[in-house]
C-alpha cells in the first residue's frame, strides 16, 4: 500500500501508471458534495474496481493500510461528482468556422435516424479542456432539421467511441417550429409577429409522429423504414423526446404535444418562458434543461437578468431542471458549464441546488442517474477534487479526476502552451 499526498504536477506525470495498476482507491478528508443537496465536511471514499464501495465520515473511518493500493490524503479539498454537459455538440465539432471540422448537422428535415454516437470524437483537444473544469459527461447531440437525431451519453475519457458510450441512443431531438418570427431588438430591432405557417408546421410534425406510432405498434413490418424504426422506442417509454422550444406559446403547445401522443419521457430543451407556465410543466412531469444561464434577454421589456434567474424560478415552481450551454461556440463553452451554475448560485439558487443542477437533476433528466450524478455507494466513481469552489471560476483548480475508477489526467493543451511560453518569457 501506498499513502499519497499527492500534487498535480506529480500527478500528472504519474497518471497514466495509476489508471492501469490502481483498483482499490480510497479518498479521505475531503469536503463532500454529494450531488443531491447534502454535504460531508469529512468525507472518506472507497473506491474499488471502479465503483463506489462507500461514502463514510472520516472521522469515524479507521484505515488498514493493507485494504487499499492507494491512499490519498485530500486535506479539506472540495470533492464532487463529475459535471454533466447536456445538449451539446463537444465530440462532434473541433473548429466551428472550419465546415470539415462540424459533424452534428445532416442534410434533410426528418432524420431521427441520425446517430450521434458514432460522429462522437474522444480525440478532440477541446475535450481536454472542458475537463479541466470538472466536466466529465456529455450529451452528444446533433443539430439542424425538424427531427435532429439521436443524442448519445458520452464519458470525455476513453479510447474510442465505443468505450466512450455510457448510453447509447439517449432520445429523438426535434425542433419545434417558432410561434413567433421577427424580433432581435438588441440587434437588429424588427418587430415581432406571429408566424403565419405555425399550424401548418405543427400539423407536419403530428402527421410524422403519427405514422411512426403506427409504425411501432408493428412488430414486423413488410416495408422497413429506417427513420420510422429509429422513432419506435420513443412510444415504448424507452428512448426521450427532447423537443427544443423556448416561447410560451410552443411550450403550452409541447405539453398537449406529449399527452396526445403519450410520451413517457418529454423534456424540454431551452425553455425561455418556462417560468410563465411552472404549474402546468409540474403537473405534466416535463422537465426543462434551461437556456444558457448567460444569454441576452428575449424580449424588450423582459428583467436583464432574466437569465440568471431562470432556474431559481422553476426551482421554486417545482419544474424538474438542469443547466445546459447550447449557443454559439457551444463545444468549447462546455467548460464554463459549472460557473453558469454559479450564476444561478448567486440568482437564488443555494450552493448544492447549483451543483444539483450539473450534476444529479441532469442524470436524472438523461436516465443515467442510477450509475451518475452523485458521489453514492454502488455508483461509479466519477468524479472530481477541486483546491476550492468548483463553481468560482477563481476556485476552480482541479487536484484528481476520475472516470470510472480511472485517473484521468487534469492538463490541457492551453494550459501546457501557457507554461510553455511563461517560462520562456520569463
Amino acid at each position: 500500500m501506498k499513502t499519497f499526498t499527492l500534487y498535480i504536477g506529480i500527478f500528472i506525470l504519474g497518471s497514466t501508471a495509476l489508471a492501469q495498476a490502481q483498483s482499490k482507491i480510497l479518498l479521505v478528508n475531503g469536503y463532500l458534495h454529494v450531488g443531491d443537496g447534502d454535504v460531508m465536511e469529512t468525507a472518506a471514499i472507497g473506491i474499488i474496481n471502479g465503483e463506489i464501495s462507500f461514502v463514510k465520515n472520516s472521522n469515524a473511518y479507521t484505515i488498514t493500510p493493507l485494504e487499499w493500493d492507494t491512499v490519498i490524503q485530500l486535506k479539506g479539498r472540495h470533492v464532487y461528482p463529475g459535471f454533466i454537459a447536456p445538449n451539446s455538440t463537444l465530440g462532434l465539432t473541433e473548429i466551428d468556422a472550419v465546415r470539415a471540422t462540424r459533424d452534428f448537422d445532416e442534410v434533410g428535415t426528418y432524420n431521427p435516424h441520425i446517430r450521434s454516437q458514432i460522429a462522437f470524437n474522444v480525440e478532440s483537444k477541446v475535450i481536454s479542456t472542458v475537463r479541466t473544469n470538472g466536466v466529465l459527461i456529455s450529451q452528444a447531440t446533433p443539430r439542424g432539421g425538424s427531427i435532429s437525431g439521436s443524442s448519445s451519453i458520452m464519458k470525455l475519457n476513453g479510447w474510442n467511441w465505443e468505450d466512450a458510450t455510457i448510453l447509447k441512443d439517449d432520445g429523438i431531438h426535434m425542433n419545434w417550429p417558432p410561434s413567433i418570427s421577427g424580433g432581435g431588438w438588441w440587434a437588429e430591432p424588427k418587430p415581432k409577429s406571429a408566424n403565419k405557417d405555425y399550424v401548418t408546421q405543427k400539423s407536419k410534425l403530428y402527421d410524422f409522429f403519427e405514422v411512426a406510432k403506427a409504425y411501432s405498434k408493428t412488430e414486423k413490418n413488410n416495408k422497413f423504414d429506417i427513420r420510422l424504426e429509429a422513432m419506435r422506442n420513443c412510444f415504448k417509454g424507452e428512448k426521450r423526446v427532447y423537443i427544443h422550444a423556448d416561447e410560451l406559446q410552443q411550450l403550452v403547445d409541447i405539453i398537449d404535444f406529449a399527452k396526445h401522443f403519450e410520451l413517457d419521457h418529454p423534456v424540454i430543451v431551452g425553455g425561455y418562458d418556462a417560468h410563465n407556465i411552472t404549474r402546468l410543466l409540474s403537473d405534466a412531469k416535463i422537465p426543462v434543461m434551461v437556456i444558457r444561464p448567460h444569454s441576452l434577454p428575449e424580449n424588450e421589456d423582459d428583467d436583464i437578468d432574466i437569465g440568471y434567474k431562470l432556474p431559481f424560478l422553476l426551482q421554486q415552481g417545482g419544474v424538474q431542471f438542469c443547466i445546459q450551454n447550447e449557443g454559439d461556440m457551444e463545444a468549447m463553452n462546455a467548460r464554463n458549464l459549472p460557473f453558469l451554475a454559479g450564476t444561478a448560485m448567486a440568482y437564488g439558487l443555494t450552493e448544492e441546488q447549483a451543483v444539483q443542477s450539473i450534476s444529479l437533476s441532469a442524470a436524472k433528466i438523461l436516465g443515467i442517474n442510477k450509475e451518475y450524478g452523485s458521489i453514492e455507494k454502488g455508483k461509479s466513481a466519477t468524479l472530481f477534487v477541486s483546491d476550492g469552489n468548483a463553481l468560482d471560476m477563481r476556485s476552480n483548480q482541479i487536484f484528481i479526476g476520475l472516470v470510472d475508477g480511472q485517473f484521468i489526467p487534469i492538463s490541457n493543451m492551453q494550459y501546457e502552451l501557457f507554461k510553455k511560453y511563461t517560462e520562456k518569457y520569463n
